[in-house]
């Protein structure tokens, strides 16, 4: 391998995008890494890519940059149904793969792609891009050191706007088998964080439901809709603590991200205006009777993007990119790798099982 990982991004568009918000800031202001080569679907938009970036090399066939020998890893930016597909030809290509989440459109996918990533031999890394952050990291250390001793009651919630306005260019999103609405993405990322701080479900019960059956597109037309929007979970830890989540995307003025974990000892709460894993998250804390929650220290070690990174988007990105670019270079793990990433969607299909089914069920 050369000095820098050289890495192919699927979905480098110039113009909007993931990519564009939070992949292709990371990877510039991250010395150790090369952005080589970009692919979009046309030849045009590829080379408009390439010059806006700065890449060696332009592509519009997925399966050719893949295969290229310039290009070390493979990054899939693009909508989730495409996921399946471009990951297996950059898996069949023996090239590392860092896949946004959610990792396939259903967990029969992911499991393969988890298979074959484990036959091939490579490092993997699905963007459930919140665990790079660091307010998350340190409320995660301080849970583990007991800070707020026995943990008795947690909670999250986080409300979105954006159901009324998704316009035509995203009306298929309606369809629950494209795999990419409240339970799938926003649930995926939140309860995921939520599990990795605090714990793992030992049994829950769950309620998805889909609150409005019918999306107005720009031009007047209506789309039907099966695709949840609402996820409400409540349910026991592993460690024995009370816990309750609910997630959903609304029409207006959602309050963002909130969690909250209070135990024998202390209280700590973290907070954004955005989806969780857009970083800006705010920590606070407080220990015994009658103290107010005070705004608490991120250690500096927790924050391990160069400073060339810009913060928001695409902070925890490089932060994952850290991630996978010392596993390539150690040989080491990189986590949140494929396999994590069909536990959370098979922890998604128990939601929508109780759901379905009524009752509660057993999650560990």
């Amino acid at each position: 391998m050369t000095d820098k990982i050289r890495v192919g991004i699927i979905g480098a568009n110039a113009n909007y995008g993931w990519s564009k918000r939070a992949h292709l800031p990371a990877l510039l202001g991250m010395p150790d890494f090369e952005l080589t080569a970009v692919c979009t679907s046309r030849p045009e938009t590829a080379e408009e890519s390439k010059a806006f970036y700065g890449a060696k090399l332009a592509f519009h066939d997925y399966a050719e940059m893949a295969n290229h020998p310039d290009v070390d890893v493979v990054v899939v930016s693009v909508s989730v149904p495409a996921h399946y597909g471009m990951v297996t030809a950059g898996l069949q290509a023996g090239k590392h793969v860092f896949c946004e989440w959610p990792l396939g459109a259903n967990s029969d996918e992911s499991a393969a792609l988890a298979t074959l990533a484990r036959e091939k031999g490579v490092r993997t890394l699905i963007g459930l891009q919140a665990r790079g952050g660091p307010s998350l990291l340190r409320l995660r250390e301080l849970v583990a050191e007991g800070y707020v001793g026995e943990i008795l009651a947690c909670n999250m919630t986080m409300f979105l706007p954006g159901l009324m306005g998704r316009g035509i260019d995203r009306a298929w999103m309606a369809d629950r088998a494209n795999g990419a609405n409240t339970l799938s993405i926003a649930s995926g990322h939140s309860l995921d964080i939520f599990c990795y701080c605090i714990g793992e479900f030992r049994e829950l019960s769950a309620q998805v439901s889909v609150q409005l059956s019918e999306w107005k597109n720009g031009d007047g037309s209506a789309v039907p809709v099966d695709a949840a929007d609402n996820v409400v979970v409540s349910g026991v830890l592993e460690n024995g603590a009370a816990a309750s989540a609910h997630i959903a995307t609304i029409p207006w003025n959602g309050s963002g991200w909130r969690m909250e974990v209070y135990g024998t000892e202390g209280t700590l709460s973290a907070r954004s205006d955005e989806m969780v894993q857009y970083g800006n998250v705010q920590l606070y804390g407080a220990q015994g009777a009658g103290q107010a929650l005070q705004a608490l220290e991120v250690p500096a070690r927790l924050a391990s993007a160069p400073q060339g990174v810009p913060p928001g988007e695409p902070y925890n990105v490089a932060q994952l990119y850290r991630i996978i670019g010392d596993a390539i270079r150690d040989g080491g793990e990189a986590q949140p790798d494929f396999d994590t990433a069909v536990d959370r969607h098979r922890f998604l299909d128990l939601l929508q099982q109780s759901s379905d089914e009524g009752r509660r069920i057993a999650a560990g």
